[in-house]
């Protein structure tokens, strides 16, 4: 998963924005012997979603269960689902549960807590009914890091225009002594002709307005999300790899042909960086653009999934915003087949929807991920060195502003509770930070024949999709395969409360700190200071009275005390400032622009341009000509 992160975010605490942690779990598998004293008949649980009759802004969703021996049985909806790293109770979608046996006679339920529900008579259960809620339209308020569910793991109810069906949202299991969801999943979906589903799922009914997966298990089943709207998406090849993407804007803003170009040339750069890594026969990217004009999704940012990943982003972007966007938060999605979809612990392998625990090694599957996302850009040339490190730095300074010496396996263990899920964050800082130290070592080591992919590769083959490791084990492992100082960094850095001294990693590249210039934000000083800040009681967005403005405000006019109402003819206040954030990053020196602002109780537009300063600040670059050939090594592969 990844939330999209700006360092403006970090600056601007005064809008009072509160990290959302989100986790991963584990689940005991069910042994056949515990299986056969639950079924008489193991079979399959068929699913029915009905998309075509919309009650209240709700989905209809049938459940006929296998048969059971026990008298009473517990079907749960997720509590926690894989790669969102929260508590979100999907339970809560639900409404009007009912179960019935096989003349129809409504058998007795009890909801036992927010996800289950117990079923009497469980002999007798032949279907469970219900209604399904969305959470797009009631995503209102505080933006992406609201205690709510994380929008790419949301679901949508649009009628006749577009339904988000992540499965989690609409499909449960049962549950006697254990868990059931090693058994097989048949998912039937009924929608509207002219809505076509884009998934990964292989649909084997030719019907036009029924489609029908098959799914191994509830794993399988809630790994393969499903987009349906009217037909916009586009499909490419790569190495023997088939891409479908496809695009919902709701206002036909943006479209997949539009987008394809720059998508695929990152998705071809991703897979060259990774090679043989990634055997995937199809992958698809499922973008879906909200309209911040009405209640509509907030959580900007992606979910990872084996063969897709779920993108959520404001419809108001414009497209090199957009397509910068992409490039960083797809290409961070699609690192996960690598970690932890290949590699993963038993926590992961086995997950518990309903009472997760944790993995102790975030610093691989986030950190690493995120280290791969920004690597591989230096590597295929997408972005320059300097570029690379000024990315790094800007991690550095993150994570400097968590808490630098909790030990990351333990806040990663832990990552559902306070104090630890509210370092969550840390994880695509400091997490990444971790994977470019261990890369530099390795690299070191090897006289840069090897890099942290080699090791990454090696973790593949030893375990990959159907075999996981145990939490306690791993650093051993990859200290034999590897080197005794990864080892000596893992137990240090990474286990232990001791922070890193980057500057010593750098400097095994020949890189060390230097004065650089680097665009200002148009809202922030020195990286770090806001110009802007908010009234609470009135949600408006003003400019910060009583200081020096930067070059972006002065030359526009703007004075301290001035309401911002509106950019570009785009209203904006508290509920949607991250939009104003996001769209400001792609804002370019002579740009036009114009602004809506009250100053003194008047309302006034000012058209002008946009007028950017440089900050100078403490960076890093390449200085030593004597690592020259281990820095590309490094850099290049």
């Amino acid at each position: 998963m990844k939330k999209l992160i700006v360092s403006a975010l970090f600056a601007l605490a005064v809008f009072g924005y509160t990290a959302n942690a989100q986790m991963k779990s584990v689940a005991k598998k069910l042994p056949a012997k515990e299986q056969s004293k639950t079924i008489v008949n193991l079979n399959q649980v068929i699913a029915v979603i009905d998309l075509n009759k919309i009650k209240d802004d709700k989905v209809g969703v049938t459940i006929t269960p296998p048969k059971f021996n026990s008298r009473e049985i517990i079907f749960h909806i997720p509590k926690t689902v894989p790669g969102t790293y929260s508590t979100d109770n999907y339970g809560k979608l639900i409404d009007d549960f009912k179960a019935f046996d096989k003349s129809g006679k409504e058998l007795a339920t009890t909801k036992t807590d927010d996800n289950s529900w117990k079923i009497s008579n469980a002999k007798s259960l032949a279907k469970v009914t219900y209604y399904v809620n969305d959470t797009y339209d009631s995503e209102v308020g505080k933006g992406f890091m609201k205690e709510d569910i994380f929008s790419p793991s949301g679901t949508n109810i649009l009628e006749g225009k577009n339904f988000v069906v992540n499965n989690h949202g609409f499909v449960g299991y049962f549950e006697d002594k254990k868990q059931l969801t090693e058994i097989p999943y048949k998912l039937t979906i009924l929608h509207p002709k002219d809505l076509k589903g884009a998934t990964s799922l292989i649909d084997s009914d030719k019907s036009d307005t029924v489609d029908t997966f098959m799914a191994s298990r509830y794993f399988d089943l809630t790994d393969n999300p499903i987009m349906y709207s009217k037909s916009d998406y586009e499909t490419f090849m790569v190495d023997g790899m088939e891409i479908v993407f496809s695009v919902y804007s709701p206002n036909g803003v943006h479209s997949a042909k539009e987008l394809l170009p720059d998508l695929e040339r990152t998705m071809r750069a991703q897979k060259a960086f990774l090679g043989s890594i990634n055997n995937n026969k199809r992958y698809t990217v499922l973008l879906y653009l909200s309209d911040d004009e009405k209640n509509d999704a907030k959580g900007y940012g992606a979910l990872e999934h084996h063969t897709s990943t779920t993108v959520v982003f404001p419809e108001s972007m414009d497209k090199e915003s957009l397509e910068e966007q992409l490039k960083d938060v797809v290409s961070h999605e699609f690192f996960h087949t690598v970690t932890p979809l290949a590699i993963h612990s038993k926590e992961i392998e086995y997950f518990d929807y309903s009472n997760p625990k944790m993995s102790k090694h975030l610093w691989m599957y986030e950190g690493v991920t995120e280290y791969f996302a920004n690597l591989f850009q230096v590597n295929q040339g997408l972005i320059t060195a300097d570029e690379f490190y000024e990315r790094m730095v800007e991690k550095m300074s993150h994570a400097k502003r968590m808490n630098d010496t909790m030990p990351f396996t333990e806040m990663s263990a832990n990552v559902l509770v306070a104090p630890y899920k509210d370092q969550y964050l840390n994880v695509y800082e400091k997490g990444a930070l971790i994977g470019m130290c261990i890369d530099i070592i390795i690299r070191e080591k090897s006289d840069g024949k090897k890099g942290i992919l080699n090791l990454m590769k090696d973790l593949s083959n030893m375990y990959g999709v159907k075999k996981s490791f145990d939490d306690e084990e791993l650093f051993g492992v990859i200290t034999k395969l590897t080197y005794p100082e990864v080892g000596e960094f893992l137990n240090t850095y990474v286990a232990g409360p001791t922070p890193i001294p980057y500057d010593d990693y750098f400097a095994k590249v020949g890189v060390h700190k230097a004065k650089v210039q680097v665009q200002a934000n148009p809202f922030l000083k020195d990286q770090k200071i806001p110009f802007i800040t908010v009234n609470p009681a009135t949600k408006e967005i003003m400019v910060v009275p009583g200081g020096k403005l930067n070059s972006f405000m002065n030359t526009l006019g703007l004075k301290g005390g001035d309401t911002i109402m509106a950019f570009n003819d785009k209203p904006y206040n508290l509920d949607n400032i991250y939009d104003l954030i996001m769209i400001s990053q792609g804002w370019k020196t002579d740009d036009d622009i114009s602004v809506k602002i009250k100053r003194d109780g008047v309302e006034q537009t000012i058209k002008g341009k946009v007028k950017l300063d440089f900050d100078e600040v403490e960076g890093y670059t390449f200085t030593d000509e004597s690592k020259k050939g281990l820095n590309k090594y490094w850099l290049k592969g």
